[in-house]
């Protein structure tokens, strides 16, 4: 289990290293554009599987909507702190 920090600092790390593997640096270097589809995409899932399906559905859901939000903000060069100023 990891937090939403850690995730971060995975993510960026891997921004970094650019492992030829990894779907995030997949996804950073699709753009923008694509991120912001998929970061749609989620949050649909997310609010289906609330509204029909189980809390653990809804919960695996919410997880893949969180981790394309930080691919988003990395795309963007956001940092969590970035974000928090405005929580």
């Amino acid at each position: 289990m990891k937090t939403f920090d850690q995730l971060f600092a995975e993510l960026a790390s891997k921004l970094e290293e650019r492992p030829p593997a990894s779907a995030t640096v997949a996804a950073v270097d699709s753009g923008i554009h694509t991120i912001g589809k998929k970061l749609v995409e989620e949050a649909a899932e997310s609010w289906m599987a609330a509204e029909h399906e189980s809390k653990e559905r809804a919960a695996e859901e919410l997880s893949q909507l969180l981790y394309h939000a930080q691919v988003m903000m990395l795309a963007c060069g956001l940092t969590l702190d970035d974000v928090y100023a405005h929580l």
